[in-house]
């Protein structure tokens, strides 16, 4: 067990032999901290908290009260074999939060980026793995093997379907079930996941240029109107764009996908 000498752990918690403990760690009165844990410089682990298995968390990051980080996949394929849980640095990680390590059929690791929010009850599921500065709000769940790309925001009550992918900078309203892949920047909304649109506010609070904004939007109406399949339009996109987000939107559509695509109506 390596505990730095700046520690701060309430003499009720449980530091099992073999975990690592940060500089300047703060946690928490009747914590459980597993023998494969790792945590940051300056992580803060509130009162109640469980973090176990493989697991390491980077700094900065803060856990609150009754999450419980690192137990194994619900998943009734597991056999108990070694997997992984990697969450990055000033992660927000909110009460009763639940994060699983992955599973030998999905690459071994969940990981979680930097600068993540992840509200009250929120679920994130083996083998996913989370972007930056993505925010998942109330009670929703992502399941297993699902892609969350950067600054993607996910409303409450959500649920979003095993391997999933949602582009960079897509919004997700609340309420919504989530069962094919989301564009790049879209914006989707109803109880059964409909693509909307674009997330027109977030792109203009990135400060994304006018003319990129424009692009986008011609792009999402050719690839709502135009002829031929959903991939065929998008490949005749790429062909004709000079925009680095409408690039990055046309190479998500060609990537390799296990659920289809939200189109547009």
């Amino acid at each position: 067990m390596a505990i730095h000498p700046s520690a701060k752990i309430h003499p009720s918690a449980v530091i099992e032999e073999g975990a690592s403990i940060g500089e300047s760690c703060v946690i928490g009165p009747f914590t459980l901290i597993g023998p494969g844990v790792t945590l940051g410089a300056r992580v803060e682990v509130k009162s109640h908290v469980v973090i176990t298995g493989v697991t390491t968390v980077g700094e900065d990051t803060v856990i609150f009260p009754f999450a419980v980080i690192g137990e194994i996949p619900q998943d009734l394929k597991f056999t108990g074999e070694v997997t992984r849980l990697e969450i990055g640095k000033r992660n927000r990680i909110r009460e009763h939060v639940t994060m699983n390590t992955g599973t030998g059929g999905g690459g071994l690791v969940t990981r979680v980026g930097d600068d993540g929010l992840f509200m009250t009850g929120c679920h994130i599921a083996h083998d996913a793995q989370i972007g930056d500065r993505v925010i998942v709000v109330n009670n929703s769940a992502i399941a297993g093997h699902c892609v969350i790309s950067d600054d993607v925001i996910i409303g409450g009550l959500c649920g979003i379907h095993q391997f999933v992918r949602i582009g960079k900078g897509a919004i997700v309203g609340a309420l919504s079930m989530v069962t094919a892949d989301v564009l790049p920047h879209g914006l989707v909304q109803a109880p059964r996941g409909t693509l909307d649109g674009l997330n027109l506010v977030g792109l203009k609070r990135k400060g994304v240029a006018r003319v990129d904004i424009t692009a986008l939007r011609a792009a999402f109406q050719m690839l709502k109107q135009g002829e031929g399949s959903f991939q065929e339009r998008a490949a005749r996109l790429g062909d004709e764009t000079d925009s680095e987000y409408v690039r990055e939107m046309v190479a998500f559509v060609t990537g390799d996908s296990n659920r289809g695509f939200l189109t547009p109506d």
